[in-house]
């Protein structure tokens, strides 16, 4: 997901009434008073759990409060350091999902999929449990295992899955060739590094001398929004735009506009696989291309996670994770709702995924062959 970082200068911006306040004091009071044991609850840990309570108020699942071990979890995820079971999780409908697990990671090679639903952690049920909660859940050290109950798509069972965590190392791109002239490029994330290794790529498919594109995006969680930004920007004339910041009724939207690279002509031919893994930053490339008519999408529908997180320190040991906008994609989209659905609708069955088949890359070989 997006993430921006900022500095703690919160104001009181909005003025409550003293006697408003004093129910709180009140349930403060009665809990020192009434509560069956001795408390071992400090007053910090009072004071974290008030925060806690506050941002839940928003019923946002991705707006959470880090007090000190949490945040601590999340500041490593995203450097990329952190053990675990490799897998982007996600609210769709209330329930827990798998965003997309991480390519040869232990939840991928588990047989873990996009789209599957979490119900149970080492048997603790997810209901109206936030991701982060979750989260802290399945991380773990290395070599541990965490049993996860999954309720695949489309199924009628559960699954009990016992994976054991390892140390993650999240890939980032990948290259190969089909026939037909046709060059693709495989994208796992949006990291501080893709810029880079996706121009590399380019170049590379320049000089193959191969004539037709295929972007793969599937079970692509995002990351980074400046890395979509300046990818896009490759395809792009300058000005066009890439993605709205929509912030309600908080300030003007900011509108991202290409930076002009621009080194194709029309003459490209370019498909982007999509699929209900493919998130976030994902969703704002594919957007951008297929809204300036430079590719098609080919695959199912995206996940539907358009929005962005700031991160605020409140102390040096913890933080506030708040959602300030929405993206909305060049013809005002809005991802959040419901993602984005192909040009072309590839059914996933069973029997069309018999012997690892790819019926989606299929699918965007034939059509860039005819």
């Amino acid at each position: 997901m997006p993430i921006r970082f900022a500095n703690s200068n919160l104001t009181d911006l909005t003025k409550v009434e003293q006697d408003q306040f004093s129910s709180f004091w009140k349930a403060w009071r009665l809990l020192d008073e009434k509560y069956v044991t001795a408390a071992s609850t400090t007053i910090q840990d009072k004071i974290w759990g008030s925060i806690g309570g506050l941002a839940g108020s928003y019923k946002d699942p991705y707006t959470v409060f880090f007090p000190p071990v949490e945040d601590k979890m999340f500041k490593e995820d995203i450097s990329g350091d952190f053990e675990g079971v490799g897998m982007e999780i996600g609210i769709k409908n209330k329930q827990l999902q798998v965003v997309s697990p991480l390519k040869g990671s232990p939840a991928d090679n588990a047989g873990v999929k996009s789209g599957d639903f979490i119900l149970k952690i080492d048997d603790k049920s997810t209901v109206d449990m936030a991701v982060d909660q979750a989260v802290k859940l399945i991380r773990g050290p290395k070599g541990s295992v965490v049993k996860i109950t999954f309720l695949p798509q489309g199924a009628s069972k559960t699954v009990d899955r016992s994976i054991t965590r390892d140390k993650i190392s999240i890939p980032t791109i990948e290259t190969s060739t089909k026939g037909n002239g046709i060059f693709v490029i495989r994208l796992f994330s949006f990291t501080a590094q893709s810029p880079d290794l996706f121009r590399n790529a380019l170049r590379e498919f320049v000089l193959s001398g191969k004539e037709k594109l295929i972007l793969d995006l599937r079970g692509n969680p995002g990351g980074y929004l400046d890395a979509a930004w300046d990818m896009a920007s490759w395809f792009l004339p300058a000005g066009k735009i890439v993605v709205n910041e929509d912030f309600g009724n908080k300030e003007s939207p900011k509108i991202y506009r290409s930076k002009g690279y621009d080194i194709f002509n029309n003459n490209l031919k370019m498909l982007i696989l999509v699929d209900g893994g493919s998130a976030s930053a994902s969703e704002i490339l594919a957007g951008a291309l297929a809204e300036n008519s430079k590719a098609k999408l080919v695959g199912t529908k995206t996940f539907g996670k358009g929005s962005v997180q700031e991160l605020v320190p409140i102390t040096s040991d913890t933080s506030l994770k708040i959602t300030i906008a929405r993206w909305l994609t060049p013809n005002g989209h809005n991802l959040s709702q419901s993602g984005l659905d192909p040009d072309y609708p590839v059914e996933i069955t069973e029997e069309n995924t018999k012997n690892g088949r790819d019926p989606v890359m299929e699918k965007a070989v034939e059509l860039l062959s005819k």
